[in-house]
């Protein structure tokens, strides 16, 4: 079977990887040679925490979301399991009592069993969460094995579309809003600093009721902050919000305060009004859409369903019927 995938970003990549498994010959169409900024897939954190994302997501999301670290490992990307610290500034405590009551699957801490697990944060806080069953990627080095694996594969990359027919899957993002009225844009800015003062090993989120932060380690002494949720599609780079991620970091550890700053970088997240994904279905063509901020999360489990629906009829769990 011939299938065409429009968009190269996460949910495009791990369409076209699915498509592939079932023996499948390829076209995917991206105007880039190679994954980059233009694509909101390159701004992730790569966080693969279903499990705190239960905070405020469906239990579709916390279900559905455990398989991704086991989806990608398959696929040789490099997945680091060592769990999600869950921290809050003593003046907040009442946020990570919050969080504990609404998620689950975690450890209660005390500052020993933190600094046993985090030694550069010991003696900054007195209690922690420990969700042990999470796990995180470099979102950007999983694009490119992805892409290089496709292509090793036999997948062609072509730049434009043109009209050619037949099985097409639409995973451009926010670009498809021509076709999808009801998705929107929901915009997140990030910070990547380089701090040889400070090591983590593990994902680290740190409540506040008005600047929530996650620092998400990478290779070289990087590390990846973020949190930002704006209701836009207006993706210029702010001052306040660059301030309130730094000032965050700034609060988790002073180090970050002598850090560099690297890269500060913002897109707008593709999203329908319940922040849940779907797959619609218009004549030859499957829209894969909507994975708001759970793009590494759920691309997997949604590629996987779409790729059934379109090879063996099934209605998968994320269908939305199209009453357009």
């Amino acid at each position: 079977m011939q299938a065409r995938v429009i968009g190269a970003g996460v949910a495009g990549l791990c369409v076209a990887t699915e498509l592939v498994a079932r023996g499948c010959e390829v076209t995917v169409f991206d105007p880039s040679p190679m994954p980059g900024p233009y694509a909101c897939s390159w701004w992730a954190g790569g966080m693969l925490a279903p499990f705190c994302e239960g905070e405020t997501a469906e239990e579709l999301v916390v279900r559905l979301g455990q398989s991704a670290a086991d989806w990608w490992a398959r696929q040789g990307v490099s997945v680091e399991r060592r769990g999600t610290l869950v921290l809050t500034l003593r003046r907040d405590r009442r946020e990570l009592d919050r969080f504990a009551r609404r998620v689950a699957e975690h450890e209660t801490l005390d500052s020993a069993g933190l600094a046993a697990l985090e030694p550069d944060l010991e003696g900054r806080f007195d209690r922690a969460l420990h969700v042990a069953g999470e796990a995180h990627l470099d979102p950007r080095a999983a694009l490119r094995h992805l892409r290089a694996r496709l292509e090793q594969a036999g997948v062609a990359f072509v730049a434009e579309p043109g009209h050619a027919k037949g099985l097409t899957f639409d995973c451009r993002g926010l670009a498809a809003r021509d076709s999808l009225k009801d998705l929107r844009g929901v915009k997140g800015e990030m910070a990547v600093l380089r701090s040889a003062d400070i090591r983590l090993t593990r994902p680290v989120r740190l409540l506040h009721p008005r600047y929530p932060l996650y620092v998400v380690p990478r290779a070289d002494g990087l590390f990846m902050l973020g949190a930002t949720q704006i209701e836009s599609d207006d993706v210029r780079r702010t001052v306040r919000s660059t301030l309130e991620l730094l000032s965050a970091a700034y609060a988790l550890h002073p180090a970050f305060g002598e850090a560099e700053l690297v890269e500060v970088g913002v897109d707008a997240r593709p999203a329908f009004p319940d922040n849940l994904p779907r797959l619609v279905r218009r004549g030859e063509t499957i829209y894969v859409n909507g994975l708001f901020r759970h793009g590494f999360l759920l691309a997997p489990e949604l590629a996987r369903e779409a790729v059934e629906a379109a090879c063996d009829g099934s209605k998968p769990e994320f269908w939305h019927e199209d009453h357009d």
